[in-house]
């Protein structure tokens, strides 16, 4: 049987971002994951029933930690000899790609799910692009999770365009809409977890899902929400997500905000979101940069329009009008006027409503995805097979 290797730099990506996607796929293939953080990762692999080889990576620019990870990679890729190696987030692509060119693994597959380079000025900015760059140049199928994404690596001019390919309808797992699905919850279970947070029955909440970080727009929504907090005082921001402020820290002031109004309640990384979306009534994501984001899928799954910026993915998953707005990148006043629609509009909250599940379940169903990336699997083994 022909030999897969996934990469991610931690395990978590595989875990969450990758879920039951390589169970599947060990029916097609020999299915190993490569990672760092051995003990999450003997788990993801338990999970997944699928072989683990640990190789210890950083998210941060670290060049000796990261010729070590290289090193040690590539002496695991010329023993094992895949046909294939996968691999997902910028440093495991990175070290992933080089190890796989320099072991001539034939088929170099490399998945963007959002380039944090964006956000990055100067030298760095420089530096983060030269190694975008020579990423590409190592793989051999390079797949933007989202046409947006194709677009912007085009005008980047980080690889010719016929290395680039959007698997399916976009998204690196889509999304298990019988796992996200508002009927598992009754009004028991919410009614429960309301009063928990101190959350009313006739409070409308909001909710953010991700890092608490300033990419993901974290100071203009706890803006918007200040002036929101004021005018609609039964209102709710539910915050699910942990801070990160060694890499990416919020204003002191925003950080103030959510430390001491009683109406932003904030809880943490959860391992399970589900029941978080099930007591919310709209998602507010206004991230400066994503690839294919998942948790705007999950949302529309769990019956939730979603306020999201103008940025790929974003734009490709929410059509405006019909289970979301979009608005402008950066602009806290933006955020305000779309959460006050939604607490003066009745009737605009009931019809996104009523569309959101159906336009998730239509276009972005697991099985449809892993088919999709099966379906690029198989062709590339053929074209192997022919050289």
């Amino acid at each position: 049987m022909p030999k897969l290797i996934r990469i991610t730099t931690i395990p978590i990506s595989l875990d969450k971002l990758l879920d039951r996607q390589m169970s599947f796929m060990k029916k097609y293939y020999e299915v190993v994951a490569v990672s760092s953080d051995n003990n999450y990762l003997n788990k993801v692999g338990e999970k997944e029933g699928v072989r683990t080889f640990c190789v210890e990576m950083t998210r941060k620019i670290t060049p000796i930690k990261d010729l070590k990870a290289l090193w040690k990679l590539y002496g695991f890729l010329k023993k094992e000899k895949p046909l294939f190696v996968h691999t997902h987030t910028p440093k495991a692509g990175t070290i992933g790609m080089i190890a796989a060119w320099l072991a001539k693994v034939p088929n170099r597959l490399h998945t963007v799910a959002g380039l944090p380079l964006l956000e990055a000025k100067g030298n760095k900015r420089k530096l983060l692009n030269l190694v975008e760059k020579i990423t590409y140049v190592c793989s051999t199928r390079v797949y933007p999770n989202s046409m947006g994404l194709k677009e912007i690596i085009i005008k980047e001019q980080f690889c010719s365009e016929k290395k680039l390919k959007v698997i399916g309808n976009g998204s690196s797992n889509g999304i298990n809409t019988s796992f996200f699905d508002p009927t598992l919850y009754n009004d028991e279970d919410r009614y429960k977890l309301k009063q928990e947070l101190n959350i009313g029955n006739k409070d409308l909440v909001f909710i953010f899902v991700g890092r608490l970080v300033t990419d993901k727009g974290i100071n203009e929504l706890i803006e918007a929400f200040g002036i929101i907090n004021i005018k609609f005082p039964n209102t709710k921001l539910l915050l699910v997500g942990p801070l990160e402020s060694d890499l990416d820290p919020l204003k002191e002031n925003t950080l103030k905000i959510i430390d001491e109004c009683e109406n932003v309640i904030a809880v943490g990384w959860q391992s399970d979101v589900r029941p978080y979306l099930a007591i919310s009534d709209a998602l507010v994501f206004p991230s400066y940069r994503e690839g294919f984001p998942n948790v705007v899928m999950q949302a529309g799954a769990m019956g939730l329009p979603s306020i999201v910026t103008n940025i790929n993915g974003c734009n490709e998953i929410i059509i405006e009008g019909e289970n979301g707005n979009i608005i402008p990148v950066k602009d806290s006043d933006a955020i305000y006027r779309a959460m006050e629609l939604y607490l003066t509009n009745k009737d605009f909250m009931f019809k996104l409503k009523k569309n959101v599940r159906n336009l998730i379940v239509s276009r972005y169903e697991q099985k449809v995805v892993w088919e999709a990336l099966l379906e690029e699997y198989k062709s590339l083994e053929k074209k192997s097979q022919n050289v």
